[in-house]
């Protein structure tokens, strides 16, 4: 009965461990591991304050929100979050498509509350959505946002920000929407003279500290030392009656737990911007955890950081939060700052909610432009242009599609953006296995086996032989350009004997795939062309069995190895390997036919009759 009860309780220990990893961290918590923690929290309190902020008032919210949601996703992520140090919050990249989906609902009620419900409505649909996908293991769904559209999606994303926050950092606002509409009226505002000279100098001066701390003293937080310059320059020079907006008093307290009520008018637009917002947040919680558990050897667990940022979105949309997402930059400060938990984060959450209650007034005096200041940094951060040069360099296609994706959130809008971003990246699947990479292939000298003759032009081939290699699964999308290329090829004069398909890289056949192949077949037998298969995978080829081709085609035509299929040529026809001549006009490299394709050997006209 013991030993039950000790496996029931191990099961259950388990379970629990399973379903909130931060139990089953504090339970094996280690003594040394406290003086860190505590430390690293009240180090990532100086940056969580401001951020929080800023970042609420990127999101279109009162400020005092961001500190509301920074709490709640701190205390939830302790709990279920399989990562020991990273850091959820509100997110720079996120409050542009909080703002594009509440704000114009929140027009229709015209003030701040509803806004504030909205947003916290649109945070527990986040929550339900990373919830259903970590039960239906959809971790995955990250991936369909390639890195090229992403680049191009977070520089839109950033320069959206930055001429977004231009006004405040000078000083004034506009009611302009659109890029091209922020940066006409930003212009006009300038030039009508809106902006404060002593905002200007807040602002910039606190965009150049930050950037200069972060360059040259990297160890030093940035943010913090900004933020109490810029508080004290209040008192100093008396900004408030200059002009510059001041945070002002925080409202003393927490709010209570509540279910924000919602309209079913703003139920679609919601759902639209939730999914977004949870795509881009999963993406981002991906690519942090790979990053910070590759330097700490733990493991990814997509899933549970799905469940546990699902989780976290659900507890701020309760107290009158909004989404979140993990943060590189506060991971990276509790990291150097020595932080071994999360205990680091609830460190953290106590740190401000004690702010909350005992110093309300502890930001009052700091100037509204240097939180802009906060926001244009983080906004820096998320571009990155030497990524989108390095694409320029490495393929042109991928930049082009960073372009796209760039345009499509400089001229659409946020929301629509990360739309055109993840269609970009499912055409550009769509199109490589559209037009997949196809060759013929040689036997290149002193290299094993059999490679692409583009990339050893001096490769010998076997007259009447051509291997081509097609690196695709065959399905209805490429059947017929599969076709097409196989024709093209017995086109040569003299016409090859046998068409050898290296069938390694076709890991499926579909049913119009399968139609396309025995049709093929049969106008190649026509013109007495003989169409023959090597290293077909088992499956493939038990499809192909299914499909009844083994039978239409025989069986001597599938071969196990591009090798044993060779040799069964050279058998029957008695050629012999030859390097090809180059087709005039192409000089001596013969990479490619007139017709862009590349070169084969001719076949001597005493070979004997093709085999069929």
């Amino acid at each position: 009965m013991t030993g039950d009860g000790d496996g029931r309780g191990a099961r259950v220990r388990a379970r629990v461990r399973d379903a909130a990893p931060g139990l089953g961290t504090l339970a094996g918590y280690r003594r040394q591991w406290l003086v860190k923690d505590v430390v690293a929290g009240v180090v990532l309190t100086t940056l969580l304050v401001p951020q929080g902020m800023a970042y609420a008032e990127l999101a279109g919210l009162p400020a005092i929100n961001g500190l509301y949601t920074s709490v709640l996703c701190l205390l939830a992520y302790a709990v279920f979050g399989p990562s020991r140090i990273l850091v959820l919050g509100p997110d720079s990249s996120l409050g542009p498509m909080i703002a594009a989906t509440v704000l114009p609902l929140a027009a229709a009620g015209g003030d701040s509350g509803r806004a504030v419900a909205l947003a916290s409505v649109l945070a527990l649909m986040v929550g339900a959505v990373m919830l259903l996908a970590s039960v239906a293991k959809l971790g995955f769904i990250a991936d369909l946002i390639s890195k090229p559209t992403m680049i191009g999606y977070m520089n839109g994303l950033a320069l959206t920000i930055l001429i977004g926050q231009l006004p405040k950092l000078c000083g004034f606002s506009t009611d302009a929407e659109g890029l091209l509409g922020e940066v006409s009226g930003f212009v006009r505002g300038l030039a009508d003279g809106k902006a404060v000279p002593a905002a200007v100098a807040v602002g910039v001066g606190g965009v150049v500290l930050i950037l200069v701390l972060q360059r040259w003293l990297p160890k030093v937080p940035a943010v913090l030392v900004m933020v109490l310059l810029a508080i004290a320059s209040t008192s100093l020079s008396d900004l408030d009656a200059r002009g510059v907006g001041l945070v002002g008093t925080l409202p003393t307290g927490f709010p209570p737990l509540s279910v924000p009520h919602l309209a079913w008018d703003d139920l679609a637009p919601l759902c639209a911007g939730a999914v977004g917002i949870a795509l881009v947040s999963l993406a981002d919680t991906i690519s942090n955890a790979s990053a910070f558990a590759a330097r700490s050897g733990q493991e990814v667990q997509g899933n549970k950081e799905m469940h546990a940022i699902g989780a976290a979105n659900v507890a701020a949309g309760l107290f009158q939060g909004f989404p979140v997402s993990t943060s590189g930059s506060r991971t990276a400060v509790a990291e150097r700052a020595g932080a071994r938990t999360q205990l680091t984060g609830v460190v953290g959450a106590a740190l401000i909610i004690l702010m909350l209650v005992q110093f309300p007034g502890l930001f009052r005096n700091l100037p509204q432009p240097a939180l802009a200041a906060v926001v244009i940094t983080a906004a820096l951060s998320l571009a990155d242009l030497t990524g989108t040069v390095r694409l320029w360099r490495r393929r042109k296609a991928e930049f082009l599609l960073s372009v796209a994706a760039f345009l499509g959130v400089a001229l659409l809008g946020v929301l629509p953006g990360i739309a055109v971003a993840v269609g970009l990246s499912i055409l550009n699947v769509f199109r490589r296995a559209w037009w997949p990479y196809n060759t013929v292939l040689g036997r290149a000298p002193g290299v094993a086996g059999y490679h692409d003759v583009r990339s050893y032009p001096d490769a010998e081939r076997l007259p009447g032989l051509v291997i081509h290699r097609f690196d695709a699964p065959l399905f209805f999308a490429n059947a017929k350009t599969f076709r097409d290329e196989v024709l093209r090829l017995a086109r040569d004069k003299p016409p090859p004997r046998w068409i050898l398909i290296a069938a390694e890289p076709v890991t499926d056949v579909d049913t119009t795939a399968a139609d396309v192949l025995e049709e093929l077949g049969k106008v190649l037998d026509d013109r007495r062309i003989r169409l023959v298969f090597a290293e077909l995978k088992d499956p493939v080829l038990r499809r192909l069995e299914g499909y009844g081709l083994t039978r239409a085609f025989g069986g001597d035509r599938f071969f196990p190895t591009v090798e044993s299929a060779v040799a069964a040529f050279r058998a029957r026809t008695g050629a012999v390997w030859t390097v090809p001549e180059p087709p005039p006009g192409t000089g001596t490299d013969g990479g490619t036919g007139t017709d862009g394709g590349p070169a084969r050997a001719e076949a001597s006209h005493d070979d004997p009759a093709p085999p069929r």
